[in-house]
């Protein structure tokens, strides 16, 4: 099963699954962008638009990316903000938007399914405008290491996504040979997870 055919698949249940990964990842985004302002942003990886409502508050417009027809569904049906527009793209290939434009580029739980980090960080860095921020906030390397991968449960079967292991080191790696500039770099744990290793881990890029 591709990428894409998994995503439309979970799509239909993807909001109301437990899926403490997807929380954290909601509220990593508050706490860090929360109380920013931005002109333009770009979200690469709606999904079915857990953080599109708060990007739209604080950025003047937006354009949310995803490569999932049934995610974007989702995200359209609940995202009505005037600022927001959407658009279906596969972000492995060049990139059709403009160069150069945006204050704001972000990835959230996208990255472990892409093979190619460097392509889609040099998309990214071209993305962005002079002294824009880069925001990823992906599943911890740790969390990999020990098995964990994105799955679902459709009629009683489990569904496993696609996924690559990218090393911390390797984030920082195409970053900087893109031109982006560590800000910060973060892990986070669910409330849930007592002493296991972190689940999610973010990074701040400055162009």
């Amino acid at each position: 099963m591709s990428v894409q055919q998994a995503y439309d698949l979970w799509s239909a249940s993807y909001d109301a699954d437990h899926n403490p990964t997807r929380d954290l990842d909601r509220a990593v985004m508050t706490q860090v962008l929360g109380e920013q302002r931005f002109g333009i942003i770009l979200e690469v990886g709606c999904g079915t638009g857990k953080n599109t409502g708060l990007l739209a508050e604080i950025g003047e417009t937006l354009t949310a990316v995803d490569f999932s027809s049934g995610m974007l569904a989702k995200a359209k049906a609940k995202i009505t903000a005037h600022n927001v527009t959407f658009q279906q793209a596969d972000i492995t290939k060049p990139w059709s938007t403009p160069a150069a434009s945006f204050d704001l580029v972000t990835f959230n739980l996208i990255l472990e399914h892409i093979e190619d980090l460097d392509f889609v960080m040099g998309q990214a860095s071209q993305a962005l405008a002079t002294n824009g921020l880069l925001f990823i906030c992906e599943l911890h390397p740790f969390k990999q290491y020990r098995g964990s991968q994105a799955q679902f449960t459709q009629d009683g079967e489990v569904n496993f996504v696609p996924a690559f292991t990218h090393h911390t080191s390797d984030f920082l790696a195409a970053a900087q040979k893109h031109g982006l500039k560590l800000q910060s770099l973060n892990e986070w744990w669910h409330e849930d997870d007592g002493d296991k290793p972190p689940r999610l881990i973010s990074f701040l890029f400055r162009k």
